[in-house]
């Protein structure tokens, strides 16, 4: 897989999610393995030109993240272009641009879908960046405004004229924010639109055989994932080895899910400090809840967790707890496993409703 002049072993990438692609979770899953390229959360070029210590926060990293994209979103052409030549002064491999958020406050001031509905605009705003630095500079988007407004094959075309190195799509409108069916083929449109530079599908990945029908059904190059891997960060890991030889992994174990999740909180605790970290992981410790099985206590415990050796406590009495729905060799008795993860363009109409995937609610509500 190649973006710009970066090639790499994976073509799996961890897609923005406002709130939770923080430097503490994407560690995490480059340590649980099968990714190489992640973005950060969506940060507003004007306040990372100010220096505001939530936007520094945001783009902050470590040697670890040899491959890191900063997703930058705004409408302002010399705002954008100077935020972009500062994530390059960074030392940060590529710069991203939001094309996508559906939320106001981000469409409200020109940026997000509403990048999708004035191509011209759109198209002088991109070059004015790509010619302001030597990285690479990619576009995040959704399929266009509504299913009446359906622009991203041509958006795709004017960015790959622009220079842009690589588009990540998500296989829905902005109406439909995260709702409804991802559309196969309008990624397969974008795909078919361009003709130089790779094109990543997105949308409601959250198993391997997902991951491949996505790649097989639209020829794009690779796939992003964002909520699915709150609930399984080694979906990365089982993704690709799936890619690659048609096994499934085995699931991890409770022993390993709990692993996960103390190596998360400590990373959180390492750069948010205590307090703050213990605070912030209370949301990313209820989504790994939903495939621990019966969670209630634990939930219940974990949302007013205030230090790292409190959570320590949480698991302890947790574990005493769910005992009860295991079986002698320790794991979950049949009736009492997660329901399955099944992306929404894979079910049948008589399916029976699969456990969704909510959206979290962030720093700009739901990206």
């Amino acid at each position: 897989m190649r973006v710009g002049p970066h090639e790499f072993a994976s073509n799996l990438f961890l897609s923005p999610l406002a709130g939770y692609t923080n430097l503490p979770f994407r560690l995490v899953v480059r340590e649980v393995g099968g990714i190489d390229w992640a973005t950060t959360d969506l940060v507003n070029a004007r306040s990372l030109l100010e220096r505001n210590p939530r936007a520094l926060q945001l783009v902050r990293t470590g040697p670890a993240e040899k491959l890191l994209a900063v997703q930058l979103f705004g409408a302002v052409p010399e705002e954008m272009r100077d935020a972009a030549a500062l994530v390059e002064s960074m030392g940060i491999a590529s710069v991203d641009i939001n094309m996508g958020c559906p939320v106001k406050k981000v469409t409200g001031i020109g940026g997000g879908s509403a990048m999708m509905t004035e191509l011209n605009k759109t198209a002088q705003l991109v070059r004015g960046m790509v010619a302001a630095v030597k990285i690479p500079v990619t576009a995040k988007m959704r399929l266009g405004w509504d299913e009446n407004n359906l622009t991203a094959p041509d958006l795709a075309r004017v960015l790959e004229d622009a220079g842009v190195a690589a588009i990540f799509v998500h296989g829905r409108t902005r109406a439909q924010g995260f709702s409804g069916t991802v559309n196969l083929a309008g990624i397969r449109a974008v795909v078919l639109a361009v003709q130089r530079i790779p094109v990543i599908g997105n949308g409601d990945i959250t198993t391997p055989e997902a991951a491949k029908h996505m790649l097989d059904t639209t020829g794009c190059a690779g796939v992003g994932i964002g909520r699915g891997a709150f609930y399984n960060p080694w979906i990365f890991r089982q993704t690709l080895d799936f890619l690659r030889t048609g096994a499934q992994s085995p699931e991890p174990g409770y022993a390993d899910r709990v692993a996960v999740m103390r190596r998360h909180l400590d990373l959180m605790v390492e750069v948010f400090g205590e307090e703050l970290g213990c605070k912030l992981f209370r949301k990313p410790a209820a989504w790994y809840a939903k495939r621990l099985g019966p969670a209630k206590e634990f939930k219940r415990a974990v949302i007013a967790l205030r230090t790292r050796a409190e959570f320590e406590e949480i698991v302890a009495r947790y574990s005493e707890w769910r005992a009860q729905f295991c079986d002698e060799r320790g794991e979950l008795q049949e009736q009492y496993a997660p329901a399955p993860l099944k992306a929404s363009f894979l079910r049948e109409p008589d399916d029976v409703a699969p456990q969704s995937i909510p959206v979290p609610r962030g720093p700009v509500d739901v990206w």
